[in-house]
């Protein structure tokens, strides 16, 4: 026992190299929990043998994050192997003794555990106590790991789910503070799926879908009249690039949209009921390649529709991405529909990782050819080109951007 305690003594002081044990021990228990907070709660535990002041503290703080893979046993053959009894005993003995009257936020990651029924009834505990925030990475592929009872629930205001199998909605949801809703890699089943679920969030403000699986849906619908920001993450290879109908329409409905997010292949068509509140949007596409290329013109589509954005964010890649493909020379009628947003708002303009490209260089005409607001046009070259031959291209480039006709006559074109 007194080797065990020396051990222990021995890390309680590598922590006291950082701070001072004896002075945060004096600090009220609200401000204890709060550090404790920003813990793993298997960390968190540990702590209960520095001192009788800490013995307890742990039972009450806000916060309870359980990760199977912080409970990895390495064996002689180096191999890391997962101790799942000791990770099932452990959340267990965790919850049995922690004070549920203060839990605010349950994050829970099964990686590599997959007991559905089991990880469903440490849900259902963190919701009996209503939780208001609730995180979940689950891989167990049975639904049923998701319990019915957390789609009526009035006391969640923020759900994160990661897991790769489909959720079942019962016939009715009801989300009445929920604020904030983050879904990755769940697979929706119906076309009514959305209109289910956002049907019963009123109070919804922030959602994002990254990498979910709509894969043989005509149609899927996101209508809230509360939400201001929308992300979605599109990077799925379920689609046939060759069949122009294996795609998904994404139709938005959010009046009171501010920021649109989109990060992905554009192999579902997104459309756009109304953009009038929506001034902020950052758009990116990833390297240029055939499931870019056979749906450029929905790139086009799409940003015809954001007329009213302030700030426009693109990657390279975008531009690259539908430009060359479509041969959209100078004079090409697609630059006819230009959004009123560059056409009449558009102040400042900063492309970086600029390299010199046909595809880039004929946008930046385009934009000093329409823009009539434009001030500034900041260029920052790519840093991968050899100096001399940088040096040739910028006089190359500035002397055939300082030729371009501009619609703002003041416009100070910087190439850094």
């Amino acid at each position: 026992m007194s080797e065990y305690r020396g051990h222990k003594q021995h890390e309680i002081e590598d922590i006291g190299d950082i701070v001072d044990l004896d002075h945060i021990s004096n600090l009220p228990d609200y401000i204890l929990h709060q550090i404790l907070s920003f813990m793993p709660t298997k960390e968190a535990v540990k702590t209960s043998i520095l001192s009788t002041r800490w013995k307890n503290l742990w039972v009450s703080v806000p916060t309870i994050d359980f990760d199977d893979e912080l409970l990895m046993a390495k064996l002689a053959d180096g191999w890391l192997r997962p101790d799942v009894t000791s990770f099932v005993n452990f959340v267990e003995r965790v919850l049995r003794l922690h004070d549920a009257s203060n839990m605010e936020k349950f994050r829970l990651s099964c990686c590599v555990y997959r007991n559905a029924f089991q990880i469903s009834s440490w849900i259902s505990d963190a919701i009996i106590h209503n939780v208001q925030e609730l995180d979940m990475s689950l891989f167990a592929k049975d639904p049923s790991v998701i319990p019915q009872s957390m789609f009526h629930n009035t006391s969640l205001v923020s759900l994160k789910i990661r897991m790769n199998c489909a959720i079942q909605l019962p016939s009715h949801v009801s989300f009445p503070c929920l604020k904030t809703l983050h879904m990755s890699f769940v697979r929706f089943m119906h076309d009514d799926f959305t209109e289910k679920l956002f049907s019963g969030c009123p109070a919804l403000e922030e959602l994002s879908l990254s990498d979910c699986r709509w894969i043989n849906l005509k149609s899927i619908a996101i209508s809230s009249s509360t939400l201001k920001s929308l992300s979605i993450r599109d990077l799925t290879h379920f689609v046939v690039f060759d069949d122009p109908t294996s795609g998904c329409k994404i139709k938005i409905d959010a009046a009171n949209l501010t920021y649109f997010g989109y990060f992905g292949n554009l192999l579902n068509e997104i459309i756009f009921n109304d953009t009038m509140s929506l001034d902020k949007a950052f758009i990116k596409f990833p390297n240029p390649g055939e499931g870019v290329n056979k749906v450029a013109c929905r790139a086009i589509d799409l940003f015809q529709q954001l007329k009213y954005v302030v700030s426009l964010t693109l990657s390279n890649h975008t531009m690259e991405g539908f430009m060359c493909d479509m041969h959209l020379g100078e004079n090409n009628s697609t630059w006819s529909s230009m959004p009123i947003c560059i056409t009449n708002c558009l102040k400042t303009v900063t492309l970086k990782n600029f390299h010199g490209y046909n595809s880039e260089i004929c946008f930046l005409k385009r934009i000093l050819k329409t823009a009539c607001a434009l001030e500034m046009m900041d260029i920052w070259w790519s840093k991968t080109k050899t100096y001399l031959r940088d040096l040739k291209k910028k006089i190359e480039v500035r002397k055939e951007l300082e030729k371009i006709e501009r619609k703002a006559a003041a416009c100070v074109i910087k190439l850094s």
